[in-house]
């Protein structure tokens, strides 16, 4: 018997040390609306999906992030092209580590945000 579940990522939680200017940052990088909720014990801000009953999506929680991208990078889809997005990590804080990547499903590239959490942007083919 083989598990093939339609996702392989449920869900992901970033790590921030600071909620609003989380909000505030991947909201301007991505072209998303986070809505603030609670969740649990934690008050997090939640990547709101098209599908998101059924479809893969996360949050943001205030929480002991990896820094200078050591932990595992998350890959978000990104608001117009990559290289509006690779300004928006710039002005709002974070950092472009790597060029533009392509790979048959699109584009994207590698960044940290002002926490140090390494993220992935994507632009779909």
């Amino acid at each position: 018997m083989s598990f093939a579940p339609t996702h392989t990522t449920v869900w992901i939680e970033i790590p921030v040390s600071d909620l609003s200017a989380a909000v505030a940052f991947y909201g301007t990088v991505t072209g998303l609306t986070l809505n603030r909720e609670q969740m649990g014990p934690n008050e997090t801000a939640i990547f709101q999906a098209a599908e998101f009953a059924t479809g893969v999506a996360g949050h943001l929680y205030e929480g002991k992030p990896a820094g200078d991208g050591t932990g595992p990078t998350v890959h978000l889809a990104a608001e117009g092209t990559l290289e509006e997005a690779m300004d928006r990590v710039t002005a709002a804080g974070g950092k472009v580590i790597s060029p533009a990547i392509e790979i048959p499903a699109g584009r994207f590239f590698y960044a940290t945000d002002p926490d140090g959490n390494s993220i992935g942007l994507f632009e779909a083919a």
